[in-house]
């Protein structure tokens, strides 16, 4: 056989069996037997006059009325041989014995009483029948509606238990209770492993630590410890959680169930708590083993909490299994839970008490040195160009997830081929960071030349009040370019601060109202393009005097409540929460007349800045020296590792008149 042969034969639909094929030949064997038993395929309608004829002539054996309306006409045997009738007899349909005239008499009392004047006047011996016969169409059409709803019925139930998805032959509806968690064994082998997960290395330590209790048990069973029976990882999005229980799949050689706290959700009463049991049914008849269930806050809220639904909902009931399967009685198996969320405070205290979730392991955003390990595992695929500095892009992304660093390296893969390059420079990763926190850059968009001056200004206005104030974050970069929602943004460079003290607060809020004080020196107005700035400032603000104690008047209290529980009412007076406001008022005040003498004294430096700044759209760090000279702190800044905050007014500024 040729190869294309062989290529068309490969390319040829497969023949597929499906359960409607046998729905489809009932029906039609229906049908056929109905056509083709049936007599009346046979028979003719006659009229009165030909029935009359055919009644005189005396060649009639047997009429049958049927449902009192139709008479079946049987004739007799000498009849038949007639030769007008032979043209009805010898039809393909006819059968021997069925009926070969139908008559349509109306009244049936009539046509008896007519029949039996026939049959005294020329002494014919014809017999007259009744029957009720039933079409099964007529029966099918009777019962299709039921028929329908049925179909129906049973379409979504088994669109609803799963398709044929799931363990335990899930997909039929006598299996919705089944568990749909996914299997990882020797068979379906997991590629990732530790040697994957940069950074995160407390939680890499606490984990591999249950990998080997579950790998060599012995080893600490043999003093008298027992087995964890659970680990919670909590953190932020991105952060890891869920690579970390791969990487467990990968590295601990032991059956692994994975699973979503949604897949326990069903609108079926009873569903959620089934599939608990199913799961540790199957997870102790493979033990030891590992059961991982992703955003367990889809059930593991805290109950009781909703005085909407009661307390004896669905969820509640499906936590208590829950509960139940994990620190209950006749629990003494080698199954470890472990579970991902970024919500623990809402968790039930019962599932988060000691002998069901032994250890809460913290997956925090990483540090510096976490990123730039990040950067290098997820850089491995990319073509590099020679001038990329991993260093420095783990120092321009603070805040960043695991998740956040593998979006912006695919970012500037993208950016680098959209510019038909060869390799991904370093300038394509900061265009990357640029486009993920400011946005889309928007070079067409339509801006006055007021409105680009008054943008120019208020820019230039906080690279001057940071570059003069000692704890304000040193400059990367001022741009007046539209990206995303902002017509305007500077990129700072903090320090990597484990507690950050009051001068340093004050500093940080000076600095960001400098972009208003620098409109009010320059044009005496003020514009709404300082949104974003005010309500920093204001949260700063509030979190100083409210949540830190850092305000003297208020003094060393703090309002806030970890617990989330006051959330609709306030903790302190009316009297003291005027005071509060007071104090915010005047503390935003002060930092803002405090940025208004900055500028004023450095009038000139900030006008030439500005117009720089109209003219190049994009400045650096360098034409900051070039204008005022040196910073007198830069000594103190490279004594901290630097890292980068940025700062976006997301406002539009209005026409300066």
């Amino acid at each position: 056989m040729s190869d294309s042969n062989k290529e068309n034969k490969s390319n040829m639909p497969k023949f597929k069996f499906s359960s409607y094929w046998i729905y489809g030949g009932i029906f039609l064997a229906i049908i056929a037997i109905q056509f083709f038993s049936s007599g009346d395929l046979a028979s003719k309608s006659i009229s009165k006059n030909k029935f009359d004829e055919i009644l005189k002539d005396n060649d009639i054996k047997k009429i049958v009325v049927i449902n009192k309306d139709v008479a079946q006409i049987y004739l007799t045997q000498e009849a038949l041989k007639k030769e007008k009738h032979q043209k009805f007899t010898t039809s393909t349909f006819y059968r021997p014995g069925d009926a070969v005239y139908e008559y349509n008499f109306g009244d049936q009392r009539t046509f008896e009483q007519n029949v039996s004047e026939a049959k005294k006047e020329k002494k014919l011996i014809v017999d007259i029948d009744n029957k009720e016969k039933t079409s099964i169409f007529d029966a099918i059409i009777g019962f299709l509606p039921f028929i329908i709803l049925i179909a129906i019925w049973l379409f979504f139930m088994k669109r609803m238990s799963g398709g044929g998805s799931g363990s335990g032959g899930g997909g039929q509806i006598f299996s919705i209770g089944k568990s749909k968690a996914k299997l990882f064994d020797k068979d379906t082998k997991v590629k990732t492993t530790f040697e994957n997960v940069a950074g995160l290395e407390g939680a890499k330590e606490e984990v591999q630590e249950i990998v080997d209790f579950l790998k060599s048990p012995e080893k600490y069973t043999s003093l008298g410890g027992k087995i964890p029976k659970g680990a919670l990882l909590v953190g932020p999005p991105g952060t890891g959680k869920t690579l970390l229980a791969k990487a467990v799949a990968g590295e601990a050689g032991v059956p692994f169930f994975s699973l979503s706290g949604s897949d326990f959700v069903e609108m079926f009463v009873g569903v959620g708590a089934s599939r608990v049991r199913d799961l540790f049914k199957q997870a102790q008849q493979k033990s030891p083993s590992i059961i991982f269930i992703d955003e367990i806050d889809a059930i593991g809220r805290a109950r009781g909490k909703n005085s909407m639904t009661g307390g004896n909902d669905e969820r509640e009931n499906t936590l208590n299994q829950l509960l139940t399967e994990m620190d209950g009685f006749g629990t003494d198996t080698n199954v470890i839970v472990l579970a991902a969320t970024n919500r623990a405070d809402v968790l039930d205290k019962a599932l988060m008490r000691a002998g069901r979730f032994d250890r809460q392991i913290y997956v925090d955003l990483p540090d510096i040195r976490e990123r730039q390990e990040i950067f290098e595992v997820h850089i491995k695929p990319l073509k590099l160009a020679d001038d990329v500095n991993v260093e420095f892009l783990a120092q321009q992304t603070p805040g960043f997830s695991g998740a956040d660093i593998a979006n912006m390296c695919n970012e500037a893969a993208l950016i680098a081929a959209r510019h038909g390059k060869k390799a991904i420079h370093h300038q394509d990763f900061l265009d990357a960071v640029d486009r993920i926190v400011g946005g889309l850059e928007k070079k067409k968009k339509r801006i006055t030349p007021k409105e680009k001056k008054v943008i120019a200004f208020h820019e230039a206005g906080h690279a001057t009040v940071s570059w003069m104030l000692e704890h304000a974050a040193p400059l990367v970069k001022v741009t007046i370019v539209p990206r995303g929602q902002s017509l305007g943004a500077a990129w700072y460079l903090p320090a990597e601060r484990l507690i950050v003290q009051t001068e340093q607060m004050l500093d940080e809020m000076c600095a960001t109202l400098g972009g208003r004080a620098a409109e009010k020196i320059i044009f005496n107005k003020i514009s709404t393009g300082a949104l974003s700035d005010l309500e920093k400032v204001t949260k700063q603000a509030r979190a100083m005097v409210t949540v830190y104690g850092l305000n003297d008047e208020v003094g060393n209290i703090t309002y806030y409540d970890s617990s989330g529980n006051d959330a609709f009412v306030k903790p302190y007076s009316e009297e003291t929460g005027k005071m509060i406001d007071r104090e915010i008022s005047k503390m935003i005040e002060i930092q803002y007349q405090r940025a208004i003498e900055l500028l004023s004294n450095n009038k000139e430096k900030l006008t030439v800045l500005a117009e720089l700044l109209l003219e190049k759209e994009v400045i650096f760090k360098d034409d900051l020296q070039k204008i005022f000279g040196k910073r007198p702190f830069e000594a103190l800044d490279t004594e901290i590792k630097p890292e980068d905050e940025i700062d976006l007014p997301t406002e539009e500024t209005s026409t300066e008149s």
